[in-house]
């Protein structure tokens, strides 16, 4: 009896906000699975840089500079990865803002900035994405432990990533009748460019170390080496998931079931 196939040969993906962090880092796992990427962010020259760095890896890659919350520009750009590529079997979501900011002092422009990116433009590019899916194809979403608890000083982000997880159980449930999977993913404390400001805390390392079980920070990938995120993303986007939607998935060393 054939196991399950955790492979993407001949799969097509796009991954938003993969000029750099998490989203360089499944974009490289999920070249390396087997499938096509096309790396799409507003970072013109990042985007250049994971584009080298998959290629001279063998990966079959396709840049485009775009932004999310250009709704208007989204079918311009999944129909460049249909014309390029051919078809369209994955989306990642991953493209997201961030702000530490005390909720009295929140500004209506850095609210609708968060929430347009994170959580607009991950329904938007859903939509974009899911017309020009087939049966089979897989959506994952970025969330975050904010999917879950809140964090004081991240009202708005939380609120968004709140709100990306309810939109991946509703996408589920309604697009399961197109053979089309949505789940998410949510990423404990991994150092990035949007979370290097606490790390610079070294007080706040040591206690946030004593809250995660497996007593270590996230990983990221990077030359060639897997990061903690990479195989739960590969596992929803493969076949061997063809079960499993409107689920989120946790890589947080145990955070959230110690609290």
């Amino acid at each position: 009896m054939q196991g399950p196939s955790f492979s993407l040969n001949g799969k097509v993906a796009v991954i938003t906000g993969a000029s750099r962090g998490i989203g360089a880092s499944v974009a490289g796992a999920i070249a390396r699975a087997g499938a096509a990427v096309a790396l799409m962010a507003r970072d013109e020259p990042g985007l250049g840089a994971v584009h080298r760095t998959l290629a001279a890896q063998g990966c079959r890659v396709l840049t485009i500079t775009a932004d999310v919350t250009d709704v208007p520009g989204l079918d311009a750009a999944f129909d460049s990865v249909l014309k390029s590529l051919g078809r369209i079997d994955i989306l990642v979501n991953n493209a997201g803002v961030e702000q530490v900011c005390p909720s009295r002092d929140v500004t209506e422009s850095g609210w609708d900035r968060i929430i347009d990116t994170n959580l607009k433009g991950a329904f938007f590019c859903a939509q974009a994405a899911a017309r020009r899916m087939t049966p089979g194809s897989s959506i994952v979403n970025m969330c975050s432990l904010t999917s879950e608890i809140g964090i004081a000083g991240a009202a708005p982000y939380g609120a968004s990533k709140s709100g990306l997880a309810g939109l991946t159980r509703a996408l589920a449930t309604e697009w399961a009748a197109d053979g089309i999977r949505v789940n998410g993913v949510g990423p404990g404390y991994f150092r990035t460019a949007l979370t290097e400001p606490f790390y610079q805390d070294a007080q706040w390392q040591g206690a946030m170390l004593q809250k995660i079980p497996l007593r270590r920070f996230g990983q990221l990938g990077e030359r060639g080496r897997a990061g903690d995120l990479d195989g739960a993303v590969v596992f929803l986007c493969s076949d061997a998931a063809a079960y499993i939607t409107g689920q989120i998935l946790y890589v947080d060393g145990g955070y959230l079931a110690s609290i």
